[in-house]
Order: C-alpha cells, then structure tokens, then sequence
C-alpha cells in the first residue's frame, strides 16, 4: 500500500508523543513492503532551541519519504496551515490511505474524504482540554474531532477512556490500539554524572514535555516537602508554554536539590532512564504517555496521577497518588523513597510492559485497518 502520514511535526524527533509514533509506525510499515510518505513541519524545533535545523533538508528517513510543508510558527495557526497544505499535496499523491494524527490536523479529514481517499486517525488524546490553548484555538480542535468523528473510514483511540468518550459523545465506535515501546537499551551513569553529577539511585525523575497538564509544578511543591538527600530530575523542553517554563524555573531555583536538564534525547537520554530510582508522572491529562511506557520498559518504579489513561497503562504496577493532590503526592513520594518493597521488581515491570505493549502489533492492527478502510470504500463504489 501507499500511505501518508500527516499531523506530527517532524520525524525523526522527540518532540512529543506523535512523532514517536509516526516514526515507530512508518519505519514498520516500510519494512513490511509498504510506501510511506511523512509531511514534516518546517519551522523550529518547539522543545529544542539548540536542534540541528539541518533535518529541514532531510527527504529520506530509513526509507520513508519526507516531504517538508511551510508552517508558520504561530501557535494558534500552526496545526491548520500545515495540515491544509499537507492534505493538498496529499490528495494528489495517488495513496492508498491518509493518516491523520490528533485532532487538529484532522480539521482536513473532509477533503480527501470528498475525494473518495481512504482516511485513518489516530487520536492521540483530547487535545482541547489542554490548558496550553486558547478560546479559538481550542474551538479548531474540538471541530478537528468532530470532522474526525463524522469522517474518517476509521478512527484508532490510544485509550479506552477516549474510546468511550468518542461513543458518548459521537455514538461514534472507534479501534483501541495502545501505543508500544522499543528495546531498551540500558546504559551505565556516565553523561549524567559528568554534566549533572547523578549518581546510580540517587535521584527521581521526571522526563516529558514542560507543558501545565503534565503537573510538573504539583511535583515541585510536594517534592520541596520531602526530606530526603535523593534529587529531582526534570528533563525535557517548553512546547508553546514559555510562561509556564518560567515559573517551573522560577521553582527549582528554591530547591538546590532540583536540576533542569532541557530537552534530552540519545545517550543522555538512556542514561536518564536507566539509573534513576523512580520514574514520577504527575499528570491532569494524557492520551496516552509514552515517557511512562518507556519508564516500566527499563523497569523503573513509576509513581503517577490516578487519571484513567495512567491507571490503563500501568495496572496493578505503579504507585498512584490522587490527581492535582500536592500532599497526596508528597505522601506518596515519600512511602516510594523509604519503602522500595511497596513496588513490583524490575524484571516483573519490565516484562508486563513488553508483553502489553508492542509496536509489531501496534503496526499489524493499523494495517488490517488500512485494508478494511480500501475494501470498504470498494464496496461502496461498487453499490
């Protein structure tokens, strides 16, 4: 099959949640036999202001074709002139099926839908709740969902929460296919130890984008309570959110036992992974979080809010605290630290996560509803 794939920003890239999946997605189905074409944003890296700009001129990525649309780096407009003019080049570029990524790219699902294209998407999680967007930006994404609602052949949800949502507010059925994860590969402290003076155990982290609904500042009020000699790690970058990057800075220069990576990827970023205590994800809102997949799949101790989504991925393997609670959190912080027995081992966190969460099977269900997608339009014709 022929496939494009449209919403994310870049691939390759860490900038959130959507390009690791299209990346992990795209390189299986090439590997399959299939031909992907990715649209990539141009602009500048929204978590990275010292990323190589260079990948502008990449057209090629482990065989998936990349195809760069003018983007403006305005906020609000970002998603909708990108996704229109993706979708344009898209229409006429002979594919099978058009893969739509979250809610606001979606906004175009209608076009090809028109066209008689076959049309997939993912929502990656409601994104109009997030507290990041304003009154009209949020009022595009709640009519992306609606157009992905009404329009799209089919629609994969990465949570059974979503998954109802969309049938009680759509009565719409959707697909619920769960994000996976990649081997892990574990390395001994060296970068951290070097650059931020980390040593094996003796710190906590939090590792994602430094966004309100992630709870980062919930996290630094209760950890500032805790007595205890480990730190607190908080690695990754702004995304649209400069005011709210300000006043976590603003936080951790309190707390002397606080360190603030930036944006991390690579080496930096197994190593990170690999040797700290606990993995803490103090969120309002997810779809569905890879940074805690990726946690459980090195076997990390994961501390999280109770919301639906975290709950669903962990299961009986976490430690939960009740969502925008600071005290709760800073009691629970504090069973975690002094008390390892209370989580399951390593081993135990590290092989439920693999065994749940798998991206073969992630891309073998996308392809089986690419294929229903072809022969239902097929069928239609055919009447």
């Amino acid at each position: 099959m022929k496939i494009a794939m449209i919403g994310h920003k870049r691939i390759p890239s860490r900038e959130g949640g959507i390009e690791i999946v299209v990346e992990e997605l795209s390189t299986r189905l090439i590997q399959m036999g299939h031909s992907v074409t990715a649209y990539n944003r141009m602009g500048r890296h929204v978590s990275d202001k010292n990323a190589d700009l260079e990948a502008h001129k990449l057209k090629n990525y482990k065989g998936i074709r990349i195809v760069h649309v003018p983007t403006p780096q305005n906020k609000a407009m970002n998603a909708i002139v990108y996704s229109f003019f993706a979708t344009v080049r898209a229409v006429f570029g002979n594919y099978d099926v058009i893969h739509f990524h979250a809610e606001g790219p979606c906004l175009m699902l209608p076009i090809p839908h028109m066209l008689g294209i076959r049309t997939i998407a993912t929502i990656h999680g409601l994104d109009w709740q997030r507290s990041k967007w304003g009154g009209f930006a949020t009022k595009i994404l709640k009519l992306g969902e609606k157009m992905a609602a009404r329009y799209a052949d089919e629609i994969i949800v990465l949570s059974l929460n979503v998954q109802q949502y969309f049938k009680d507010t759509y009565n719409r059925e959707t697909i619920y296919i769960p994000n996976g994860v990649t081997s892990t590969e574990f390395r001994e402290p060296d970068i951290i130890t070097k650059k931020f003076g980390l040593e094996k155990d003796k710190y906590i982290l939090y590792l994602g984008r430094i966004v309100p609904e992630k709870g980062i500042i919930y996290l630094l009020e209760a950890f500032s309570k805790v007595k205890t000699d480990m730190k607190l790690v908080i690695a990754g970058g702004s995304s649209h959110t400069d005011d709210y990057w300000n006043e976590v800075k603003k936080l951790t220069k309190e707390d002397p036992r606080v360190i603030l990576t930036g944006f991390v990827q690579g080496n930096l970023f197994s190593e990170l992974y690999s040797n700290t205590y606990m993995y803490v994800l103090p969120s309002d809102l997810e779809g569905m979080p890879i940074s805690l997949l990726e946690a459980m799949s090195f076997g990390r101790k994961c501390l999280v809010s109770d919301i639906p989504e975290n709950k669903e991925a962990c299961g009986d393997h976490a430690l939960y605290f009740q969502k925008s609670n600071v005290e709760d959190l800073r009691e629970k912080l504090e069973i975690a630290i002094n008390n390892p027995s209370t989580f399951k081992s390593d081993y135990e966190i590290m092989n439920y996560c693999y065994k749940r969460f798998n991206w073969n099977e992630v891309t073998s269900a996308s392809v089986k509803l690419y294929i229903d997608a072809m022969l239902n339009v097929e069928r239609i014709n055919k009447v």
